[in-house]
């Protein structure tokens, strides 16, 4: 498939979305021009705040090839990955992004991720989500273990 009917399956998922209650928005793997994997956004539907198109998508496409590791893929979404589904995008190693709507036309109609991307920014103490630092030594025991295990699968 070329990738304008790639971004239109993407697009059709979205409008999709809409009408079975999920958000606008839709998300499609391909390798080679074929389609591995499809999601929509399910957030309302599965009661779950991590079901977006492209994590949904992610999901099926690694269950599908057996694997965590995408490279080789290509995602075509709906719009602008949100920064959790850009994060989720670059640790399956997928190859490239295309998108329809970007994160501007998102913040108009109510998903405005903007604050997010600003939220990075700052130091962890000074965000809307405060974090600190607590029981680091005990838990520097797994990372320990995870360097001195000589069998593990790196990711």
């Amino acid at each position: 498939m070329k990738k304008e009917e790639l971004m239109r399956r993407a697009i059709a998922l979205s409008v999709n979305s809409v009408k079975n209650g999920g958000g606008p928005f839709g998300a499609v793997i391909a390798k080679d021009g074929e389609i591995i994997a499809e999601g929509s956004n399910c957030v309302t539907v599965d009661n779950d705040p991590t079901a977006h198109a492209e994590v949904s998508a992610i999901r099926k496409a690694c269950r599908q090839l057996h694997t965590f590791d995408l490279s080789g893929c290509e995602i075509y979404t709906s719009c602008e990955p949100c920064p959790m589904c850009l994060g989720a995008i670059y640790w399956a190693h997928l190859d490239k992004i295309y998108y329809a709507n970007d994160r501007k036309d998102a913040g108009r109609i109510g998903f405005d991720d903007d604050f997010i991307y600003k939220e990075f920014e700052l130091a962890p103490q000074e965000r809307q989500k405060p974090a600190e630092t607590l029981l680091r030594t005990e838990a520097l025991e797994a990372f320990r273990q995870w360097q001195e295990k000589e069998d593990r699968t790196e990711y």
